[in-house]
């Protein structure tokens, strides 16, 4: 069976039509493409993409895939929806404000979700925080979003407020998350074993980084 080849790294401006067509399918159009470019050009905000080159395989070992999708419909759609050299899957990016790490953007593409890539995404953040010495980590997510609420308090995120119809498409509320102690030594244990969870969760779907 072959594997995809996952790489985590830094926005680049030639991913940026890329990056806004993903933010479009995600979150409707959250920003613009000058949105994203203002991004790349702070030295506050800490912009990462995930994504797969095509061509670059490995021999693995078959694995039992779940939620009604087979190895096989993953291989076509990549092979089928190429939207660059290098197929951008998600994105994130965080806010270095004194000691915060403000996370505005997780997203991963329709089409790979619930195969632990946005876990792979937090992951690198908050290990991207830690290592800028930042305390900790706060977000805002849909309480409807039981999915992104389970993935945050995997990383060990609590309720911190409610920020009243945050959200301009539904007019729904939008909790606030805070992760506290990232600079702290166990939490480099909490960042350790998330990643073995999503080493395994990704190689199901033959994954690979």
């Amino acid at each position: 069976m072959a594997v995809n080849l996952l790489q985590l790294n830094p926005l680049s401006v030639e991913q940026l039509n890329a990056a806004v067509e993903l933010d479009r399918l995600c979150f409707g159009g959250l920003w613009t493409r000058d949105g994203y470019q203002r991004e790349l050009e702070s030295p506050n905000s800490h912009l990462i993409v995930l994504e797969t080159v095509p061509g670059d395989r490995v021999s693995g070992c078959p694995n039992q895939l779940s939620d009604g999708l087979t190895q096989n419909s993953v291989k076509e759609s990549l092979t089928t929806n190429p939207t660059s050299p290098n197929i951008l899957l998600g994105l994130g990016c965080f806010w270095s404000i004194l000691e915060e790490a403000h996370i505005t953007i997780l997203a991963v593409h329709p089409n790979y979700q619930r195969q632990g890539l946005g876990k792979l995404l937090l992951y690198a953040l908050l290990r991207d925080a830690r290592m800028r010495n930042l305390e900790w980590a706060t977000l805002e997510v849909k309480p409807s979003n039981q999915a992104a609420l389970s993935l945050y308090h995997k990383f060990g995120f609590t309720e911190a407020g409610c920020r009243r119809k945050y959200y301009q498409d539904t007019g729904e509320d939008a909790l606030i998350l805070w992760r506290g102690g990232i600079s702290k030594p166990e939490f480099e244990e909490t960042l350790s074993n998330c990643f073995q969870e999503v080493e395994h969760r990704l190689a199901r779907w033959g994954w690979k980084l």
